[in-house]
């Protein structure tokens, strides 16, 4: 009997005790090598080796795995018919242990070893199959799983669940249909965990009627489950249907989802749940709530989620500064940032982007080249690409561009688009020509697809008269199939979101609601100086043609669709797909400054709390 390999398992007298407790054990090792002749198959031999094997996987020791490897093969050639590496539970680790360290060539040499000779069962199969998923080999995964059932192996759970693990990452559900159907032939019945996979998979694809039919035929649903539903709703933004979804699993006393809050406009309807609840929430549900606030413009309502969080690990820290930072409240980031020092979190590559990026839209360009600057000195975090990018972006809107072009000529890694994206953004704001088409022509090469990129090219020469220039750009994007993203504002009314597009929703602007209250904000404008500028217009068009283009922005119609169906002192929440132009910054302004309203505009860039006829990014962004 060869030395058994004991866990805290019980040993039959007469076999040589060996512990390992604390990784692979040189000593048993050693033992196994100097005793070929005991290498039989028997029960116990089989525990040793797979206990050894297991200690081998969970420390990733590839030296001694292919040491026992190799005592099995000399097992394997002195003619032992009973070679322990015809065992289906040691082939099985072995493979997982070479695919755990990268080494898929050892782990498909084992895999394939009597192959051809023996029936092969299907956790080898599985194993085999896990460790190309393991390694990002999809389709080598998805091969290994044909093979098998080539062969007349018959799938069990085990083997659908890897299959769909790996149908979800292909970036077309024909194969997962595939696997599916095999799921409902088969005779066994799929558990909770597979079931689940499905969920997945359909609900990443966004395919509402398969998510329904599988999680309506589930004889089982788990916190899983229902977090695959919402989420499938949430991708869609049905904000209701997972409000719905959310309330129903509250009702079958599920817990809490653990994520996709961000994406939820009811939160607060989902943080009254948490708090009535009796269990206690995870720190991911917790964080979620804090970005869903942060997503929303919620200051002061994140800022009273994140202080009664017991508690605080960095990524609850960093939501809640990258909210600071995005909703132009820097300075109180800064003070943020000092605190979790402080209280001894360190921060990372990601606090830092955070506070690169409030600074450059605050204008604080000495503070965050300070930052920047401290950032491997002081707190040991290496600036990435994005940092790099932010500080470009940081100088560039300063007016620094030279330092910018300067910063992208010395840094230590190849510029990526978001480099050269931001100095093209800073030349349209500085009206650099010559610098806009370099950094142009570099981003063509890099995001050929990009439309913003073209768009900002047309709008640097716009500014500078170059209409032939603009009219070169637009012949290009339609030459390569390029169109620009429409405006477009949504507005959420108590339980429907409404949606504008640019120079549109008619119905609504020729109602006398609209024209009563439009006409009413225009009086009160003139009264206080402002005048409608049209230059904001980047098109060679007469005046009355871009003053009627301004004034059908989407933002102010439903800002004023909002101001007409919403009770007076009640805040206002608009989010556009592109920047807000100066001029519906400076209108959205002076409304809330007429109507006492706060009006909360997110754009592309960041969120602008106006009240009171100011706005929180103080003109700068």
């Amino acid at each position: 009997m060869i030395a058994a390999i004991s866990l805290s398992t019980n040993i039959p007298a007469g076999s040589t005790n060996i512990t390992v407790t604390s990784g692979p054990n040189d000593e048993a090792l050693r033992l196994i090598e100097s005793s070929p002749s005991r290498l039989t198959f028997t029960e116990l031999d089989v525990e040793a080796y797979s206990l050894l094997l297991h200690t081998c996987i969970s420390r990733k020791s590839l030296e001694h795995g292919r040491r026992l490897y190799l005592q099995l093969l000399l097992s394997k050639d002195r003619g032992n018919n009973h070679s322990l590496l015809h065992n289906p539970t040691l082939k099985s680790k072995l493979i997982t242990l070479y695919s755990v360290c990268g080494r898929m060539d050892e782990a498909r040499s084992v895999f394939e070893d009597g192959l051809e000779d023996e029936q092969v069962p299907e956790s080898v199969w599985v194993a085999m199959a896990i460790g190309y998923l393991r390694n990002g080999y999809l389709v080598e995964a998805l091969l290994v799983y044909c093979d098998m059932l080539i062969r007349f192996v018959h799938p069990g759970n085990f083997a659908f669940l890897m299959a769909l693990k790996a149908c979800a990452e292909l970036p077309e559900l024909r194969v997962g249909r595939a696997v599916h159907a095999q799921i409902v032939k088969s005779i066994e019945e799929p558990d909770q965990v597979v079931n689940n996979a499905l969920l997945r998979l359909y609900a990443e694809n966004g395919c509402s009627i398969e998510v329904f039919r599988v999680f309506d035929t589930m004889p089982e649903r788990n916190v899983v489950s229902w977090n695959s539903l919402i989420a499938s709703f949430a991708r869609r933004d049905q904000v209701f249907e997972s409000l719905d979804s959310f309330r129903r699993m509250q009702e079958e006393g599920m817990g809490f989802i653990c994520g996709r809050l961000t994406a939820l406009h009811c939160g607060k309807e989902i943080h009254a749940q948490i708090v009535k609840s009796t269990k206690r929430p995870d720190v991911p549900v917790l964080k979620s709530l804090i970005d869903m606030c942060a997503k929303s413009g919620e200051i002061d309502y994140r800022k009273r989620v994140f202080e009664r969080k017991q508690s605080k690990d960095l990524a609850s820290w960093n939501t809640l500064l990258t909210g600071y930072a995005n909703n132009g409240f820097i300075e109180e980031g800064m003070k943020l940032f000092d605190q979790m020092v402080e209280s001894g979190v360190r921060p990372d590559g990601v606090t830092f982007i955070a506070l690169l990026s409030g600074c450059s839209h605050a204008g604080l360009t000495d503070e965050g080249r300070r930052l920047f600057n401290k950032m491997k000195l002081v707190y040991g975090v290496s600036p990435t690409v994005e940092h790099y990018a932010c500080l470009v972006d940081l100088l560039g809107r300063a007016g620094r561009i030279k330092e910018a072009l300067d910063v992208v000529e010395r840094m230590p890694m190849k510029p990526t688009g978001s480099i050269w994206g931001s100095l093209l953004n800073s030349c349209r704001l500085q009206g650099n020509v010559s610098l806009a088409e370099f950094a142009a022509k570099e981003l063509f090469e890099l995001e050929p697809t990009n439309p913003g990129n073209y768009v900002m090219l047309s709008n640097v020469y716009a500014n500078a008269g170059m209409w032939n220039d603009v009219n070169r750009v637009r012949e290009l994007m339609k030459h390569r199939g390029i169109k620009k993203d429409a405006g477009c504002s949504w507005v959420q009314i108590r339980n429907r979101i409404h949606t504008f597009l640019a120079g549109g929703g008619f119905e609504f602007r020729n109602s006398a609601e609209f024209k009563k209250v439009w006409n009413e904000l225009t009086d009160a404008m003139k009264e206080v100086g402002y005048i409608l500028d049209t230059s904001v217009v980047l098109h060679d068009v007469n005046e009355e043609t871009k003053a009627m283009w301004v004034c059908g922005h989407s933002e102010r119609v439903a800002v004023t669709f909002a101001l007409v169906h919403t009770a007076a002192g009640m805040p206002i929440r608009i989010t556009k797909n592109i920047r807000v132009c100066a001029d519906c910054h400076s209108w959205v302004k002076i409304v809330s400054m007429i109507t006492g309203r706060l009006i909360v505009l997110r754009d592309t860039n960041r969120f602008h709390h106006f009240k009171g006829g100011a706005c929180s990014c103080k003109d700068h962004w």
